[in-house]
């Protein structure tokens, strides 16, 4: 029998303010860490923001106002051109003429993945997650052990947090994953994904044994960063079947693929490798053959000037706090901390550039008439390869930990470098770390498409 109160939402009051205040900051924290240098997600925290605090027009004036800022921001279009940018590298193109619209991918049925190192364990992860039958191989008890524990870790943890009622695959049917030491395994599957350490005489032998055991017309993928596609392919019956597949680190996480046609590479095999990406929902993007493909090519200028700057008196943290500042994830050092830095180590000792095989008397730091740092080789040399043992260019709580610390320990070996080369420490602004460290990256971008590696400006970025 009484009066209905007002049922219009604006009309009613805003709820005591203390607690909405709170709440608010807590979400603002935790927006400007995880999403650090975005506009959007800080703005919807203001708009939500003008609502406890405002009537209801002027909060929603307020939003206009903040909506406003943001269709015409410089991030909207930046935003708009990646979302494009991502659709735009599906139709792949190489300087041949071979192309997405002229070739069929073919059915993946069943892969194996051969190594179950760190990436080794990420590609597995993929390929279950993907709903494709795996088998998994290592080339002894312990590894294949270590490997085996580490994939079940991820893909429990994966079901632990599916949502009710979701189908979990079952992990321990061997028709849908199984680990062995048997290469014999390999004879019905239809994609192999090579991941063992880049060695390039390791690769060839893999590769020469994997032609003689897959069946015919099966993929043999190679998830190298930088070393020649048509030289593993030449160590095989059938170059045309062989293609890089290059995961970035963690492979089950990142969203990139890297797809590295050689000379002899059918198109078929592309397609193939591309619709691949897709299913393990991935952004697949075709590139040419040469050192370091597209991503790693960019990474080397990029990385070289970071070092060059801790030679001239910059500190790791300095940089990295300029790279991640101006919005890249994660900056150069911590990026090496966490791929390995015994990755490039081994990269370099093949081209001949550190270790044995430099000529005596070669200038420490110069190589082929270029200049040259020897700092991440040293690191390496005393055995310090990033997270996975606790030390690298910063120090972490202990082997395979994710928090880095400053290290008084790499401090006084840059000092004493420094002394060594005469070289006379000197404060470095922010703005001279951050073009040194870009503009080798983005010209390095142009030289890969003047010739014809990558084959639009959308596959780069």
């Amino acid at each position: 029998g009484q009066p209905l109160g007002p049922r219009r939402l604006s009309l009613k009051p805003m709820p005591a303010r203390a607690e909405a205040v709170a709440v608010l900051d807590a979400a603002l924290a935790r927006v400007k860490r995880q999403a650090r240098g975005y506009l959007a997600p800080e703005l919807c925290i203001q708009a939500v923001r003008a609502a406890t605090e405002l009537p209801f027009a002027e909060g929603l004036r307020r939003e206009r106002e903040l909506f406003r800022v943001l269709l015409t921001s410089g991030q909207a279009r930046a935003l708009q051109y990646a979302f494009f940018a991502e659709r735009a590298v599906e139709k792949w193109t190489t300087p041949k003429g071979a192309s997405w619209k002229s070739a069929a991918p073919r059915p993946i049925h069943k892969a194996a993945v051969l190594g179950l190192g760190t990436m080794g364990q990420g590609i597995v992860t993929c390929l279950v997650r993907a709903n494709i039958p795996v088998v998994a191989l290592e080339q002894d008890q312990e590894h294949l052990n270590k490997g085996q524990k580490a994939v079940m870790a991820i893909l429990e943890r994966d079901a632990s947090k599916a949502k009710q009622g979701a189908r979990a695959p079952d992990l321990h049917n061997p028709t849908r994953l199984r680990f062995t030491l048997d290469f014999q395994a390999l004879r019905d599957v239809d994609l192999v994904i090579e991941a063992v350490f880049e060695n390039m005489a390791l690769k060839k032998e893999i590769f020469h044994k994997l032609s003689a055991i897959c069946k015919p017309g099966a993929f043999l993928c190679t998830n190298t960063s930088a070393l020649s596609i048509d030289e593993i392919a030449a160590a095989t019956s059938c170059p045309e079947q062989v293609i890089g597949t290059h995961f970035f680190s963690p492979a089950h996480v990142m969203r990139l693929l890297e797809i590295i046609y050689g000379r002899q590479t059918s198109p078929t095999t592309i397609a193939t490798a591309v619709q691949l990406a897709k299913t393990l929902r991935k952004v697949g993007v075709v590139v040419g053959n040469c050192l370091g493909f597209v991503g790693n090519r960019m990474m080397f200028p990029y990385v070289q000037q970071a070092v060059f700057l801790l030679e001239e008196g910059s500190t790791p943290e300095a940089v990295d706090q300029v790279i991640e500042d101006f919005g890249l994830k994660i900056g150069p050092f911590r990026m090496s901390d966490l791929a390995g830095l015994d990755v490039g180590w081994r990269s370099r000792t093949e081209q001949g550039l550190t270790g044995a095989s430099v000529p005596p008397g070669t200038p420490a730091r110069q190589r082929g008439g270029q200049r040259y740092s020897p700092l991440p080789d040293i690191l390496c040399e005393k055995g310090r390869f990033g997270q996975k043992n606790g030390r690298g260019w910063y120090q972490y709580e202990r082997a395979g930990g994710r928090t880095p610390k400053p290290d008084p320990w790499l401090n006084n070996l840059l000092a004493e470098y420094r002394d060594t080369h005469h070289i006379k420490a000197r404060f470095i602004d922010r703005e001279e770390i951050l073009e040194r460290c870009l503009f080798p990256l983005i010209n390095e971008g142009f030289q890969i498409l003047a010739e014809g590696i990558a084959s639009a400006p959308e596959h780069l970025d």
